[in-house]
């Protein structure tokens, strides 16, 4: 079992959640980080995918879009973990390592998690 990679998008890149996640072991990366910022969101759901990463980000609509796409398409991403901005970063922290305890890299691919669903 894999454990996940997790690749930050614009929207949830914070430093805070960064340091936080990296404190505890978890290989992360920001898209500043990956030289990949402006990019649009199909590019940077590729760029996870080239480098065995599950985005996480804030756009719900335009990524579950997406993964509806690929998947009718028959194409791959590396997993999508979505989530929304009123969650503390602690609480972000808390659930993205639920989801990272419980799921690898290898079930985590074609598939959404949505944050909301990992709560205590």
């Amino acid at each position: 079992m894999t454990q996940i990679r997790l690749y930050l998008d614009e929207d949830t890149q914070d430093t805070d959640l960064l340091m936080a996640l990296r404190f505890r072991n978890i290989d992360v990366i920001s898209t500043t980080e990956a030289n990949m910022l402006a990019s649009t969101d199909e590019k940077q759901l590729k760029w996870a995918l080239n480098n065995a990463r599950v985005i996480y980000s804030f756009n719900v609509r335009d990524f579950y879009r997406i993964h509806t796409n690929l998947l009718e398409k028959k194409q791959e991403h590396g997993g999508i973990i979505l989530g929304v901005q009123n969650y503390s970063i602690g609480e972000q922290m808390r659930r993205i390592l639920r989801i990272i305890s419980t799921q690898s890299a290898e079930e985590m691919k074609n598939k959404i998690e949505f944050l909301s669903a990992w709560g205590e």
